[in-house]
C-alpha cells in the first residue's frame, strides 16, 4: 500500500482548518503512514471468527436502578434560598441575554 503523501496531509489540514508548516507536513505524513500501517497489521491478524469489539473485556453499566424515594418538597428545598421565583432559585443574571 502506498504511503500517505504530504499533499494528502495538506488536504486534510485544509479540511480541518489547520495551518501547517512544510516541516510539519512531512512529520505528520510519516506519523500518519505509521498509523495506517499499524491498522493494516491489525486488520491482517483479525480473523473472521473474532467478533469486532470496542473494548477487550466485556463491560456492563454498574448503575443502580431508579427508585422513587421520599425527598424534599419544593418549599423545603427553597427554604434557605436568598431569593426564589416560581419555585426556582433566583440568581443574578450573568449573561447579557434575556
Amino acid at each position: 500500500m502506498p504511503g500517505i503523501t504530504r499533499e494528502e496531509v495538506a488536504h486534510l489540514a485544509r479540511l480541518a482548518r489547520l495551518e501547517l508548516k512544510d516541516e510539519e507536513l512531512d512529520h505528520f505524513a510519516g506519523q500518519l503512514d505509521d498509523i495506517i500501517g499499524a491498522v493494516a497489521a491489525v486488520s491482517d491478524v483479525a480473523d473472521e471468527d473474532v467478533p469486532p469489539t470496542s473494548h477487550p473485556l466485556p463491560l456492563t453499566n454498574v448503575m443502580r436502578p431508579d427508585e422513587v424515594r421520599p425527598s424534599l418538597t419544593p418549599e423545603q428545598a427553597l427554604s434557605g434560598a436568598p431569593a426564589q421565583e416560581q419555585q426556582r432559585f433566583k440568581v443574578p443574571q450573568i449573561l447579557g441575554e434575556d
